[in-house]
């Protein structure tokens, strides 16, 4: 247990450490809060724009992270045979594998919960329909600028990781104006409920695991690039299972649609932008019938991935 602790920590720092997933969180943020600017060229809809958007952005962004984090801390890691290290000592291959897979999920949740919490500041900050409200804008853009600020110090003063560092002034400071922000009212009848809110922004963490695990799944045969393809085409195959899969399965249990539909994650399960931009309440049930799609899901994946690893030739070129 200790061993499979410290490989999930490993794996933890290591992804963010990495410039490529500070780049890419950067990104997101700063799209997310630009997005309220669009809003003013909508007719009482900013609402839904801000939402659909900031949501679409964490959860792409959020994929070519968990592919980019797996190829970081498992493909390349056996490519260049520093497995062997860590397997040559007391570690089973399946505490690696599982350990792993820990490790780069909990990087994918401060990464979607940074975003989140920027998503909650995009909306305050587009709720009037005719004015934006750039002062709390300033300063969501400043406390980025803070962070990598305190990230450039700590790295030069102490020779932390910049990358690190930044993301953790990111996420302290984030989360302080974000709490700060929930207790001031909002003067508007068009911004949603934090009860309905949060539902939907914890199945954006359902949707982000989802493809962490199968994108480390992959890694252990793939390269990146061959990885990035593939769980691209699963993203986008999930986008639309209802329409090509979904009437097939129900028509006929035993068949191709039934089991590509139930094999193939169904992306709109997690998808929920429209019911909250129109006020509507998600139910706690449906939250935790995700929820367990999610751990089967998770817990199938990980299984694969065991077995994938288990006779994995360690030190060669991925095939």
């Amino acid at each position: 247990m200790l061993n499979f602790y410290h490989v999930a920590r490993n794996a933890f720092r290591e992804s963010l450490r990495e410039p490529i997933f500070f780049l890419l969180l950067c990104t997101a943020i700063a799209l997310i809060g630009l997005f309220p600017t669009l809003s003013l060229f909508v007719f009482r809809e900013q609402i839904k724009l801000v939402m659909d958007s900031s949501m679409a952005t964490t959860m792409v962004f959020g994929l070519i992270a968990a592919v980019l984090c797996a190829s970081h801390t498992v493909s390349r890691e056996m490519r260049n045979g520093t497995v062997l290290l860590l397997l040559s000592k007391p570690v089973p291959r399946k505490n690696f594998i599982l350990a792993k897979i820990a490790g780069i999920t909990a990087a994918l949740t401060v990464f979607v919960l940074i975003c989140n919490l920027s998503s909650l500041i995009s909306l305050r900050v587009a709720c009037d329909q005719f004015r934006l409200d750039f002062v709390t804008m300033y300063i969501y853009y400043g406390l980025l600028v803070a962070a990598c600020i305190f990230g450039a110090v700590r790295n030069y003063v102490l020779r932390r990781s910049f990358a690190s560092s930044a993301i953790a002034g990111m996420l302290v400071l984030i989360s302080l104006f974000a709490f700060i922000l929930f207790f001031i009212p909002v003067n508007s009848e068009n911004f949603p409920e934090y009860r309905d809110v949060l539902p939907a922004f914890i199945l954006i963490f359902f949707s982000v695991w989802t493809m962490g695990v199968i994108t480390v799944t992959l890694s252990t045969r793939l390269d990146v690039i061959a990885n990035l393809t593939i769980c691209s085409v699963l993203f986008f195959s999930g986008l639309v299972s209802d329409y090509f899969f979904g009437k097939a399965a129900e028509d006929t249990l035993f068949s191709a649609s039934s089991v590509l539909y139930a094999l193939i994650p169904n992306w709109q399960f997690f998808w929920l932008a429209d019911a909250l931009a129109s006020k509507r309440h998600i139910p706690f049930e449906y939250l935790a019938w995700c929820g367990a799609y999610c751990i089967l899901y998770v817990c199938f994946c990980s299984y694969i991935a065991v077995i994938l690893f288990r006779d994995r030739e360690i030190g060669g070129n991925l095939t």
